[in-house]
């Protein structure tokens, strides 16, 4: 269908295939799922639907993804006919004795969700160009390939099954991924090379000798917060190359965050909002732009980073944030240059580009759509951001994303939860609970250190929790007990163990955005 019609339904055009308006879509069966191919008509395509009358058990509890990082929304809930459910479902029943579900494989051609209700199951592909209908072509688009899942095991051990289905090719750190970040407690603003380093003896420090080399990773404030990101903040970052070098002297091993498709604004260009005010994004779907992308982060290989932070792609590509898992990213009637390929060809493509450019080095994706990223990171910023200054985002986010993505860690990327902040501002009774999980879990720990916040006991928990991260966390790993009646799961299983935190301030949760 396109963006002006309803839903129509399509009629068979030979064995596998329906067609309407001169659109052309075919289903096969292959060994790795059903694979659905598209063809767009003179009109264009803008999205399909497919249709499973397959009713699920009332009183069953469903679960989806999200868009791109969570934003503490992730959670069971009883059948809601109208919510989105990207990429995948799961539905387990009321005795939790079947679990089943379905999902796309990573990597698609087309934004995937689903709709699940008490008389089946829609899977919508949405193969727009932005907000308009891709444009007719000769070519058939390999749209998604659909895997199911029907289970007596338990919903978190089917959802790692249905999860490992779906990404068989993903690539993965060379090892335990553990590091620091100065985001937390500098948030872009007043640090120079002299913190950088002190940084990054500080995670040395606490390795204590670990024979696996934490990172330490130069968040945003390097520049001017946008490109050209070809040299660093004049008068204080004027040598990239030597802080790396200096960081890899310290036994630490360099890292860097940069905003890829954010370019200064044109003189006079108009600036929509706080965040666009600093410049401009790039049309990801222009070859210029691509190769804008390749350079820059051929250039942090150069200067010697063996970590590539890549964020805000998904927002400078669709100016949104996916909160609460809309329908759609796009706007109506919007798109970028290339019309002929789908959002998602497009989005792939600039992972591509990174990814080849960065060669040997880790790249870690940040506000990057996850089932477009996995086999092209290595690492995966799965929720939205915790906090130096407010611990209720740390437990509404980073708790959430843990509990609720962790089935994707080591089968679409090694999952970053978001950093353990250690600052005076929030209280460290929470935050070392938080470190605890994330250590214990065996998925990227980066803890964002205040120096004014050091104290022996901080520094006994978190030289503690590095280490038994860096040797690959908990053996036998963590799984949440109550995550079906919770979005902020307190108990845990952890290794032969039962773990209980207590994530509440006196006050409870602040029922007001944060």
């Amino acid at each position: 269908m396109t963006d002006d019609t309803a839903p129509q339904r399509a009629r068979p055009s030979g064995e596998g295939s329906w067609e309407v308006r001169g659109a052309l879509v075919t289903c096969d069966l292959a060994p790795d799922g059903l694979r659905v191919r598209a063809r767009a008509g003179r009109e264009g395509l803008s999205r399909v639907v497919l249709r499973w009358r397959r009713p699920v058990a009332p009183g069953s509890l469903v679960l989806g993804d999200a868009w791109e990082r969570s934003y503490g929304e992730l959670q069971w809930r009883h059948l809601q006919p109208e919510r989105t459910l990207p990429w995948y479902w799961l539905a387990t029943d009321p005795g939790g004795d079947r679990t089943s579900g379905m999902g796309v494989r990573t990597r698609p051609r087309a934004m995937c969700s689903w709709t699940v209700d008490e008389d089946g199951v829609s899977l919508w592909l949405d193969v727009r160009s932005g907000g308009l209908p891709v444009l007719p072509g000769e070519r058939e688009l390999e749209a998604a390939t659909v895997v199911a899942l029907d289970t007596d095991a338990p919903p978190f051990q089917a959802l790692g099954e249905l999860c490992g289905a779906l990404s068989p090719d993903a690539t993965l750190p060379s090892g335990p991924l553990v590091g620091c970040n100065n985001w937390y407690y500098a948030y872009g603003k007043g640090f120079g090379p002299e913190a950088v380093l002190r940084d990054a003896r500080t995670i040395v420090e606490y390795a204590d000798g670990h024979p696996v080399r934490p990172y330490c990773v130069i968040d945003d404030g390097w520049t001017e917060h946008c490109g050209p990101w070809d040299r660093g903040l004049p008068g204080v970052f004027d040598d990239m190359a030597g802080i790396a070098e200096q960081i890899r002297a310290v036994g630490a091993r360099p890292g860097l965050w940069f905003r890829p498709l954010l370019a200064p604004a044109p003189t006079g260009a108009t600036r929509r909002d706080a965040v666009r005010r600093i410049g401009h994004a790039l049309d990801a779907s222009l070859p210029e732009a691509l190769a804008t992308v390749a350079e820059d982060v051929a250039r942090f290989r150069k200067w010697g980073y063996e970590l590539i932070k890549h964020d805000f792609t998904t927002y400078d590509v669709f100016d949104v944030f996916a909160t609460d898992a809309p329908a759609t990213l796009a706007r109506p009637g919007w798109s970028l240059a290339d019309r002929g390929r789908t959002s998602a060809e497009i989005l792939l493509a600039l992972y591509e580009t990174i990814a080849d450019a960065a060669g040997d080095a880790l790249v870690l994706g940040c506000n990057t759509i996850g089932h477009l990223a996995a086999g092209l990171v290595r690492a995966q910023r799965t929720g939205d951001d915790t906090s130096g200054r407010e611990w209720e985002r740390t437990r509404r986010m980073g708790v959430n994303t843990l509990a609720f993505r962790l089935p994707q860690h080591g089968r679409f990327f090694a999952v970053d939860a978001d950093c353990v902040p250690c600052t005076p501002q929030t209280e460290w009774g929470l935050n070392r609970q938080f470190l605890d999980l994330v250590a214990r879990s065996g998925t990227a720990l980066f803890v964002s250190v205040d120096p004014a916040a050091r104290t022996d006991q901080a520094d006994a928990d978190l030289s503690r929790a590095v280490r038994l991260a860096l040797d690959g966390g908990q053996q036998g790993g963590v799984e949440p007990l109550d995550w079906l009646t919770t979005t902020a799961p307190r108990r845990w299983r952890a290794g032969e163990e039962t773990v209980e935190y207590d994530w509440s301030q006196p006050w409870g949760a602040r029922p007001l955005p944060v």
